[in-house]
């Protein structure tokens, strides 16, 4: 059973503001549509089949009624009722989420779906997924959910590629290099989601620049950087604010080098 990362998900109040910051960067965004079902929109940058989605409420009556939709039950929760914008929560492609519902339940994790969604693009047209979630321990950070789309990988690039949504940014030609997550456990975090993806951890490092030990997933698409701060520098200052969660936009391939903080997160630019 093979995975790639599919997406970031970056909760924001209002997602079509996100737009104008992105492009004083260089980097192209586009309102993407509306979960009628779900009672939430979004904004969408695409870096290839990698995107960061932002993602906010449209109508919280329709929203608080959602629940096994993990990232709904969260945008709730953290947005509505906390008033915390920011990176959130990834999302992880398979091509068999039906299998690995079974699979993921015969290893003792409580999983949720199966079931269907769906966004209503700006053009009108419909776009379809599946998502499954696997359920949250409160304590740590919280675990991917899966996609599997209604399109193949090739038909989704066309369609994006047609659509002028990759290959656009005016910083050159981007990829989602990695994304990463600041925790307190380094060991206990990256043995935890190495063995749900079966991949093995890399060797560990020191990231200078957010003052932390780090080891990284090369999950096909993005790798996953996991780092527990060491001192004064950015990944402390997210964890002590936020606890665990995604926090590391790092961009590569870019026509320039600079790191800033931006939607509640740390981008770097390479």
């Amino acid at each position: 059973m093979s995975f790639s990362f599919d997406h970031l998900v970056i909760f924001l109040n209002k997602p079509e503001e996100a737009l104008v910051p992105l492009y004083e960067k260089g980097i192209h965004a586009i309102n993407g549509g509306h979960h009628q079902w779900w009672g939430t929109y979004n904004s969408l940058s695409y870096f290839g089949l990698s995107y960061i989605e932002f993602l906010g409420i449209e109508d919280l009556s329709i929203a608080e009624k959602q629940r096994n939709n993990g990232l709904i039950t969260e945008i709730v929760e953290q947005l509505s009722k906390q008033g915390h914008e920011g990176p959130a929560k990834i999302a992880i492609r398979t091509r068999e989420i039906q299998q690995l519902a079974t699979k993921l339940k015969s290893e003792g994790y409580t999983v949720f779906g199966p079931f269907p969604g769906e966004r209503v693009r700006v053009d009108g047209q419909i776009i379809k997924w599946s998502l499954l979630f696997i359920e949250n321990d409160p304590n740590e950070l919280t675990m991917p959910f899966f996609i599997e789309w209604e399109k193949s990988d090739e038909e989704r690039f066309l369609d994006l590629k047609e659509q002028g949504l990759i290959g656009n940014h005016q910083i050159g030609n981007p990829a989602l290099e990695k994304v990463g997550f600041v925790v307190h456990s380094l060991e206990n975090t990256i043995t935890k989601w190495g063995e749900l993806l079966k991949l093995q951890p890399c060797e560990e490092f020191i990231d200078a620049a957010m003052n932390a030990r780090c080891q990284k997933l090369d999950l096909s698409g993005t790798s996953l950087l996991f780092c527990t701060p060491l001192g004064e520098g950015p990944a402390k200052k997210v964890l002590e604010e936020k606890g665990e969660t995604p926090f590391l936009i790092n961009l590569e391939g870019t026509s320039q080098t600079d790191m800033f903080e931006m939607f509640g997160g740390v981008w770097r630019l390479q």
